[in-house]
């Protein structure tokens, strides 16, 4: 990201993005449809299938609207797809923002760009390649990561909802099958090529981005031959400013502080303001190759590669230590407001907490004695990820007359390094008292806030005899280094496949029975965590008083962004400030760390000081993990095609069964001397029946039902078997559960679709998932076995009781055994525990275009609408608590006894999306717009002690468009425009629209290219 010189910079910037917004306004009309015949659906080895799919037309040609419905009326199961029409045409970005047009699924971004995807409320979802698992970056199950992969790569998506027997198990949601052109299905030669620029407003920089495919069909004499090949890079540049301030403590009337007022009220308890900031470097190949010796025997070849670099470069400036009460003695609040925390559902029903008097705008002065406090900190944050991912697939297919066979051998990996060097500073304020060594490190300066009319604003307070000018806090000398945090960090996924699946016709043997389907898969699959970080902190004040001033490492640092403003003209924010270089740790952290210990070398020369230099990132033995599970299936599915009562019926039905053998290996540390190695093994198996019915009772009516049943595997860090001991035998210990099931998932679907005129839809669904086999944390401890009074527990390292043996725990208490060391504890894990939760919604989707009535509308009749609408809720009878307000006595100080809970709901689950989309296509032009809106949702983001209760991410929506011209037969100019209204992503405390916790500014972005295809 390019820090602005001054306002005239950001003024030029301001009226260059009008000029393109403007010229957007006046191009768009409404959204592309281009959108391709639909191939044959595939199974999941990849392979071309009978069955058919209920597409989700978002970029058509106007004859494939026809086309995507009569597909859609010949579904034996409930998938959805995504076409692309031609290479790069998919509208968005990257794959979750591809999936937001799907009912049913939700996104969450980061810093504007899709990063999460829910289908139907979870995040317990599947992603293959061409049928074929990928795995993750991290310790998830989902599979690759959805901002791994650029939309241009993808020629068409399957979100599969409800599985057949011959689905891969492992989704809550469903299944996105990722597909990618097959080479054989070239009628000509194909070359395709596109280049992009995007523009991001709140980072003012332009990116570039490309994509290619080049594909041929041969036929020989020794039969048809193809290749196919795509490419993409692409590098992008996101934004997002985040002030964020906490009011989670309470000055009371009767507390003593000078800013007491009559009533209680919720005081300024933390300030922060965050620029965050990633840059993407994405490349991707994707190839295939065909050969079809005969007409019914064909191989192929399939290679996915994927490598991207995502590279942060955040900020933060933070007003700290604002919590001491000769802080809260010098501050001014000129001004409350009344927030509502609105009602939350405890053990004992619906509980209203009520208005409470916040602090809205105020002045905070520092104090002149003891601490000095507050302090102004800045941090660097690089906190990246380097990953390379790799798909390959080897098969064949073999048709004889009845029977048809497909065998295929798949290898999946994904290597990360997490490369990380972030460091905080801090400022010594030259206008202010100065720290004394063994009282104070730093000192403060002025703060103003004002966080009236929805703005969480706040900055250095001007004309105070602590006011520093703009020139002091541009100076490295009035800067000292507090902390430095390293990581290298290692995850390595790894999934080897082998499957060899049967299919028999079954005409005029069975007379219902279509077909019959068999199968059986192996799967090795593999994940290895190794934690390398390194922290050090200078914040003793005797020992670290003199940790090297910056002026002995200038080279390191630049001047922090200064457009905080941009996105919303705030008047107060922090402009002025020096971090560490974040590209140069990235780029070059061993060098940036001698710089660092060359000044701690100096400083101690010069002060008589004898800080240690920092060292390089060490493995941490107690995260390590490597888990490796081996996994035979098999599945027999019947498909039938029958009348009852004069009504046509078709669909499957089939079982599942699955066996998997499991192997944890990890760490044993004990209070810090070296680890021993331990493996524990465990198996499960489970059978999973599916069905799936299509009725017709009338020409234009289909009725869908589904039944099935599907597993969901722990993540793979709830496996770990490392563990750390202490001497304690009270002190319970965390691990990982090797012996963890999975959770069970029984899912209902019944849907209507109305096919009422010609490209027309209108349908409405129901869904109903139930969960058992829960994973809940929970401390399991040990019985007492108490004789007489005294406590006899077990010593027995297998722990029948409950608990986890600890060997060198001490025994303390009163025990036949005291002194002696060994025994069991309690034990800290996730668990299986009893009772269901419950998902329940409806979708509801609406298709409609003016093409009929192009004799009577001429040019009008190129418009057309596609739009759905989802509701969903959770239920169960598992119920969990959390005490608000605990850490920071927030609810006791108000009055509150005893202390409220809130109910743990399910993350990510908005209860209420829509997605609607108007499109215009005429001639050589097509255009779009869509606008996707999603209400409130609990936030998944690690939550300290503000309240003790996760966040609420408030309702949003976005607007994208764009415009595509067709200069002639081969050249396509467009150009598109991401969240064109910039709308925030506000986060609220408790409840949605309580006590705003969070301003979420995000990126507008602008995108311009040109495609050609011979």
């Amino acid at each position: 990201m390019r820090e602005l010189g001054d306002a005239g910079v950001r003024a030029n910037s301001g009226r260059r993005l009008t000029a393109i917004l403007l010229t957007t306004t006046a191009l768009m009309a409404a959204a592309p449809a281009f959108a391709q015949s639909v191939e044959p659906d595939q199974d999941e080895a990849g392979n071309a299938d009978v069955t058919q799919v209920d597409e989700i037309v978002v970029t058509g040609i106007r004859a494939s609207l026809q086309n995507a419905l009569s597909q859609k009326r010949n579904a034996d199961n409930l998938v959805e797809v995504i076409e692309a029409e031609d290479i790069g045409k998919l509208p968005d970005q990257n794959l979750a923002e591809v999936l937001e047009n799907v009912t049913g699924i939700q996104i969450t971004r980061e810093a504007g760009v899709g990063r999460g995807v829910q289908i139907r409320g979870t995040d317990a979802n599947r992603v293959e390649i061409n049928g074929v698992s990928t795995v993750g970056s991290g310790s998830g199950r989902s599979g690759i990561s959805f901002d791994d992969l650029a939309a241009s790569m993808i020629n068409s998506v399957q979100v599969i909802k409800v599985p057949e027997a011959k689905t891969i198990e492992g989704s809550v949601g469903g299944t996105i099958n990722l597909r990618t052109i097959r080479p054989l299905d070239l009628k000509d030669p194909l070359f395709a090529f596109r280049a992009q620029t995007e523009y991001s407003d709140l980072s003012d920089t332009l990116t570039p981005r490309y994509s290619g495919t080049i594909g041929k069909r041969w036929d020989t004499d020794f039969g048809q031959f193809g290749l196919v090949g795509s490419f993409s890079y692409a590098e992008q540049d996101v934004a997002a400013f985040r002030p964020r301030v906490d009011r989670d403590a309470i000055v009371t009337p009767d507390s003593g502080r000078l800013s007491a007022e009559a009533f209680p009220f919720m005081r300024i308890q933390f300030l922060n303001q965050s620029l965050e900031n990633f840059e993407y470097e994405t490349k991707n190949f994707s190839g295939s190759a065909e050969w079809k010796p005969r007409d019914n025997l064909k191989f192929y070849f399939d290679m996915t590669l994927n490598d991207q670099q995502r590279a942060e470069q955040s900020s933060t400036v933070q007003i700290s230590t604002i919590s001491d009460n000769g802080v809260v003695d010098n501050t001014t609040n000129t001004a409350f407001e009344t927030v509502n925390l609105g009602k939350v559902q405890g053990p004992n029903g619906t509980m209203d907490l009520g208005s409470v008097q916040a602090a809205l705008k105020g002045l905070i002065l520092p104090r002149t004695d003891g601490n000095l406090a507050p302090y102004l900190r800045t941090t660097s944050d690089t906190g990246s990820r380097v990953t390379e991912s790799r798909v390959f697939a080897l098969g064949g297919e073999w048709d004889l007359d009845r029977l048809s066979l497909s065998a295929q051998a798949a290898l999946s990996t994904s290597d990360s390094v997490l490369p990380s060097f972030n460091t905080t500073l801090e400022f010594v304020n030259p206008n202010a008292p100065q720290p004394v060594q063994g009282v104070s490190l730093a000192n403060g300066v002025p703060i103003e806030f004002d966080l009236s009319g929805g703005t969480l604003q706040f900055g250095i307070a001007q004309g105070q005899l602590s006011t520093p000018s703009a020139a002091q806090l541009l100076d490295p000398a009035n800067y000292r280094l507090r902390q430095v945090s390293q990581g290298r960090s290692i995850r390595e996924n790894e999934e080897k496949a082998f499957r060899l699946d049967a299919s028999y016709a079954m005409d005029g043997i069975v007379p219902f029975i279509s077909s019959i389907d068999a199968g059986l898969r192996w799967n090795e699959t593999s994940a290895l965590n190794d934690n390398v970080t390194g922290n050090t902190n200078f914040t003793n004040v005797n020992s670290s008083f003199f940790r090297p001033s910056g002026d002995r490492f200038s080279n390191l640092l630049i001047a922090g962004p200064n457009n905080f403003n941009a996105a919303d003209d705030r008047r107060l924010y922090f402009s002025d400030f020096l971090i560490l270089d974040g590209a140069k740790a990235f780029g070059d952290p061993a060098g940036t760390l001698a710089d660092i210990n060359a000044a701690i070398a100096a400083s101690n020369a010069a002060n008589g000081s004898n800080i240690p230099l920092i060292g390089q990132p060490t493995s941490q033995a107690s995260a390590f993990f490597e888990i490796t599970e081996k996994t035979s299936t098999a599945y027999l599915q019947a498909n039938f095609d029958a009348e009852a009562f004069g009504i046509p019926m078709r669909g499957n039905a089939g079982v599942r069964y699955v066996s998997t053998d499991l192997s944890s290996v990890g760490n044993t540390v004990a209070s810090g001397t070296n680890s021993n190695r331990v493996v524990h093994d465990t198996s499960y198996e489970f059978w999973l029946p599916r069905f799936n019915l299509v009725a017709e009772p009338r020409e234009d009516v289909i009725i869908r039902a589904g039944i099935a049943r599907d597993i969901r595997r722990p993540d793979f860090n709830r496996l770990s078997s490392s563990v750390t001991f202490a001497t304690s035998e009270n002190t319970a210990v965390n691990r990982g559960n090797p012996n963890l099931q999975p959770e069970t998932v029984l899912s209902f679907d019944l849907s209507a679709e109305y096919y009422f005129a010609p490209s027309s839809l209108i349908s409405l669904g129901v869904f109903h998932k139930v969960r058992d086999n829960l994973f809940a944390s929970v401390t399991e401890s040990p019985p007492d076995n108490a004789v007489n009074g005294v406590v006899n527990r077990s010593r027995d390292p297998s722990c029948p009781g409950g608990g986890i043996y600890n060997p060198i725990a001490v025994i303390n208490v009163n025990h036949p055994d005291k002194g002696q060391t060994g025994i069991c504890v309690p034990l800290t894990s996730t668990f299986n525990v009893d009772g269901e939760t419950t998902q329940t919604g409806i979708e509801a989707a609406f298709q409609y275009d003016l093409s009929q009535w192009e004799d009577r509308l001429g040019w009008m009749s190129g418009f057309g609408f596609i739009g759905n609408f989802t509701y969903q809720k959770t239920g169960g009878n598992v119920d969990s608590y959390r005490t608000i307000g605990l850490t920071r006595n927030t609810t006791r100080d108000l009055g509150f006894d005893p202390l409220p809970q809130d109910r743990v709901e399910l993350e990510n689950l908005s209860k209420y999306s829509y997605n609607a989309t108007l499109f215009y296509e005429r001639g050589r032009l097509s255009a779009r717009m869509r606008y996707t809106w999603r209400s409130d949702f609990i936030n998944t983001e690690a939550f300290t002690s503000a309240f003790d209760v996760p966040r609420v991410s408030d309702d949003r929506g976005q607007l994208n468009a764009s415009v595509n011209y067709e200069i002639n037969s081969w050249a396509t100019v467009g150009l598109e425009a991401i969240n064109l209204t910039r709308e925030d992503a506000n986060e609220y405390c408790i409840n949605d629209d309580a006590l705003l916790c969070y301003n979420g500014l995000t990126d507008r972005r602008i995108v311009a290219g040109l495609s050609l295809r011979f």
